[in-house]
C-alpha cells in the first residue's frame, strides 16, 4: 500500500482526493518535481527544491514552504513506503475555485499532494552493462514555456508517444531552425571528436536536474570538454554518440536514431566514462 500526502495529511494513495474543481484539474495551473532515491538517500534534492520554487514564482503561486519541510515531506514519503529504490512526487496546484475561470482567483490555498513509487535501480555506467535507447525525431510543437516544469504536460505526452508508437524509447525534438531542443522527458547531448555539446538553456528547454548536475560534476573533473552552444539537426546526425539524461533514467546513451546507428551502434567510451563520474558524484547534490 502507498502512503501518500494531500494538504497535511498522509493516507493511502487510493483514499486521496482534490476537488473537481482544483485548478491543476481543470487547467493543469501547477508545478511538479520528481526526486529520485536510493536506499533512503536523495539524488539533487536542493536542485530539485530551487527548480520548484522557481517555477511556483514564475506561474505567481504563493505557497510559503521552505527546503527543510519539503525535506521533512520527501523523508516522511520514503520512511512510509519502504525506501528502496522510490522516486518522490511533488505537486502543487493553484487550488480550487468555487467557478472555473482562466483568471487566477483570489484568497484560495494551494493544493500539496506527494507520493513515492517504485523506480528501477540505477544505471550501471559500462558499455557492455547498459541498456542503450532508441530514439525518433520530430518537431518541436510544444509552447514558449518549456523552462517551466509545468504540470501541463500535453505536448509533452504527444511527442513522447511519437516515439513510442514507433517502438522507440524517446524522441529528439527540433525547433524551427532545425536546432536540437530537448525530448519528450529528456535533456540531449551529443558526442563529436571527445566533446560533449548540450543545447544552452532558455526558454525552450526544461533545467534538467540530472543535466545540471552531470555538467557540474563534468566540469569539476575536467577530463572531458562539454560545450553548452546551439547543436543543428546535422550535427546530430553525424554524432559519435547521443547521450539523453532524466531524473529517473540518469544519463543513458542512444544507439539507434531513426533506425540508423549512432556511430558504431553501441555505447560509447565518453557516455561510459562521464556516467560513472555522475554515478560517483550523484549524491553530493
Amino acid at each position: 500500500m502507498t502512503i501518500a500526502y494531500l494538504n497535511g495529511e498522509y493516507l493511502p494513495l487510493e483514499e486521496a482526493r482534490i476537488s473537481p474543481m482544483d485548478r491543476g484539474f481543470l487547467f493543469g495551473d501547477g508545478i511538479y518535481e520528481v526526486i529520485p532515491s536510493y536506499d533512503g538517500k536523495m539524488v539533487g534534492f536542493g536542485p530539485h527544491i530551487a527548480r520548484m520554487q522557481d517555477g511556483l514564482d514564475a506561474i505567481e503561486i504563493g505557497l510559503d514552504w521552505d527546503r527543510e519541510q519539503w525535506r521533512e515531506l520527501c523523508q516522511k514519503l520514503i520512511a512510509e513506503n519502504g525506501s528502496g529504490n522510490l522516486g518522490v512526487y511533488l505537486h502543487v496546484s493553484r487550488g480550487a475555485d468555487s467557478k472555473r475561470n482562466h483568471a487566477y482567483p483570489a484568497g484560495i490555498t494551494p493544493t500539496v499532494f506527494g507520493y513515492a513509487f517504485e523506480i528501477p535501480p540505477p544505471p550501471v555506467p559500462e558499455r557492455d552493462k547498459i541498456h542503450p535507447y532508441t530514439c525518433a525525431t520530430g518537431e518541436d510543437m510544444r509552447w514558449d514555456r518549456c523552462n517551466i516544469k509545468s504540470t501541463s504536460l500535453l505536448g509533452n505526452v504527444l511527442h513522447y508517444n511519437q516515439g513510442h508508437s514507433r517502438g522507440d524509447g524517446e524522441i529528439l525534438l527540433f525547433n524551427a531552425s532545425d536546432e536540437l531542443t530537448e525530448c519528450g522527458a529528456c535533456n540531449a547531448y551529443i558526442v563529436k571528436d571527445g566533446v560533449v555539446a548540450t543545447p544552452p538553456l532558455d526558454n525552450q528547454i526544461l533545467p534538467g536536474i540530472t543535466r545540471q548536475v552531470l555538467l557540474s560534476i563534468l566540469a569539476a573533473d575536467g577530463s572531458i570538454e562539454v560545450e553548452e552552444r546551439i547543436v543543428t539537426r546535422a550535427e546530430v546526425l553525424d554524432a559519435d554518440e547521443i547521450w539523453i539524461s532524466s531524473s529517473s533514467k540518469e544519463v543513458v546513451p542512444v544507439v539507434e536514431l531513426d533506425g540508423k546507428p549512432v556511430g558504431d551502434g553501441k555505447p560509447g567510451p565518453v557516455w561510459e566514462k562521464a556516467a560513472k563520474l555522475y554515478s560517483a558524484g550523484k549524491f553530493d547534490y
